[in-house]
């Protein structure tokens, strides 16, 4: 079937006029759907792409999808219009502006078409399967201190960081899973694993976060000393950790990280 012949999709009133595929909702086909005849590989990085919605550039403050923002950035970086998109796609511009600008979910057999329409995957355009940082740099971009306020709430607000420790064969940095309580760092980890840490030793530990679409992003580093952690004080962080540890196997030891400093940097484009 040739691009121009595919069929259009259907979006909201007030978009553009209606088609026949893919609308969220117009006939059950959503991001993740276990439709057949569609590698598992590409429906578990679609189920990835429902994740956050942010309200940053999105218009008079609707919600703005992540598949949204890479959609529009990887348009962008070709120097295509949404047009041409839209031709590429069989689809609409219309229908293109709904999904770069709101909280779209559409069906796979669309994502496939607008990944082929960008040249690139879907698992690029949901955000998974690549190391982020491929973007080329911006020429307007500024390196920002934070403030410990925002550190402190940058480390409360994610979940997996990593710390350095030395081992027998020398020094390692392991990711792990994390929670920030506002006076410690604590993380689960086998007993006597690598980043079971003997109570005093000095630890540094990171947690960042990198957005490819706009080539921006942050880090906040902490340093500070390992502590051993109490029945009642391990049950109470039991209780407050978001997940149990991702690597499995048992790591339910806690580590206390008390921090000595904590500093932080963001790049923005100004």
């Amino acid at each position: 079937m040739s691009r121009s012949s595919r069929p259009t999709e259907r979006y909201p009133s007030g978009l553009g006029s209606e088609g026949t595929d893919d609308h969220p909702g117009a006939s059950g086909h959503h991001l993740g759907a276990k439709e057949p005849g569609f590698p598992r590989e590409v429906l578990s990085v679609t189920e990835h792409a429902r994740g956050d919605t942010y309200r940053d550039h999105a218009p008079s403050g609707r919600q703005r999808s992540d598949l949204g923002r890479r959609t529009a950035g990887r348009r962008e970086q070709l120097g295509l219009t949404r047009e041409q998109v839209a031709e590429r796609t069989g689809s609409t511009i219309g229908y293109v502006r709904y999904i770069e600008e709101q909280a779209g979910m559409p069906g796979i057999s669309f994502l496939l078409r607008l990944a082929d329409a960008l040249e690139t995957t879907v698992p690029a355009l949901a955000g998974a399967g690549w190391p982020p940082g491929r973007a080329t740099a911006s020429r307007r971009a500024e390196l920002v201190v934070l403030s410990q306020r925002e550190c402190r709430t940058l480390l409360s607000t994610h979940g997996v960081g990593r710390v350095s420790v030395h081992t027998g064969q020398g020094p390692a940095i392991i990711p792990v899973n994390y929670l920030f309580t506002g006076e410690v760092l604590a993380y689960r980890t086998r007993p006597a694993g690598a980043a079971d840490l003997p109570e005093g030793q000095e630890v540094a530990f990171e947690t960042d976060h990198v957005d490819d679409v706009w080539r921006q992003g942050w880090s906040v580093n902490v340093a500070g000393t390992a502590r051993r952690v109490g029945r009642s004080e391990a049950r109470s962080l039991d209780e407050r950790a978001y997940t149990l540890p991702w690597a499995g196997e048992g790591r339910r030891h806690w580590v206390c990280v008390v921090p000595t400093r904590i500093t932080g940097r963001r790049v923005e484009i100004t």
